[in-house]
């Protein structure tokens, strides 16, 4: 199994479709069943072994600061967006300083799930599928009927070969990208813009046959507005 010992978390989203929640703090601290979401996603990928944390901060992005030095427990290096927010691939290419050059995993913060048995193995069984020298990207997928406070009509097909394709003009695809990935942190290098989304390198990556996928078994709650929060909430009472 790959060892990755540093992550990318991607924290500094305005969290407009999360208002009024968001009036005075950032979506990464926004809680739900009791504990921010950036503390539930650095606790999955630390209980992956990651230790040394990267996190892009923008909005509110003192307070944010100061709720993660609360933490002695990980390591965490602050990427600072304050004067403009970059966008997914531009926060990964504005930290790539920080980042060293083995491959990295990177999270958005809005994700949570429950697997099935609560067995918490979604980012070490990607681990073990990561084939550095043949992917360029190893997303992390859920199955489209068992997400929630998901809008759209599904991200992917997911081929036997582990490959991934787009959903392009077909009605629905099965999959949906959790939040989570693996990748090398040059990817993002030959992007001239400063702000931009990871989504077009990923299209020119599965065209090319080296986006790959992993399916994770459980229920992923997208944690995007306070409804979707309520429905959150409310599944992760019934585990």
């Amino acid at each position: 199994m790959t060892q990755i010992k540093t992550a990318m978390v991607l924290a500094a989203g305005l969290g407009t479709r999360m208002r009024p929640l968001t009036d005075d703090r950032p979506k990464a601290l926004v809680e739900v069943g009791g504990r921010t979401l950036i503390d539930h996603m650095i606790d999955r990928l630390k209980s992956a072994g990651v230790e040394r944390f990267v996190v892009n901060v923008h909005y509110f992005a003192d307070r944010l600061e100061a709720h993660l030095k609360s933490r002695s427990d990980v390591e965490i290096i602050i990427s600072d967006e304050r004067e403009k927010l970059l966008e997914t691939g531009g926060g990964l290419k504005k930290a790539r300083p920080l980042l060293s050059d083995d491959p990295v995993l990177v999270a958005n913060i809005d994700s949570v799930w429950i697997e099935d048995e609560n067995q918490d193995r979604a980012i070490a069984d990607m681990l073990v599928q990561w084939q550095p020298q043949n992917m360029d990207a190893l997303l992390l997928l859920a199955d489209m009927n068992r997400s929630s406070g998901f809008d759209g009509a599904g991200d992917f097909f997911l081929a036997d070969d582990q490959r991934l394709s787009f959903r392009g003009q077909a009605m629905s695809a099965p999959f949906n990208y959790m939040g989570v990935h693996i990748t090398h942190p040059d990817i993002v290098a030959e992007v001239a813009e400063e702000a931009f989304s990871l989504t077009p390198i990923w299209r020119q990556k599965a065209t090319a046959g080296r986006l790959f996928g992993a399916r994770m078994q459980g229920d992923w709650m997208h944690v995007g507005d306070p409804a979707a929060l309520d429905a959150a909430q409310a599944r992760l009472k019934r585990t």
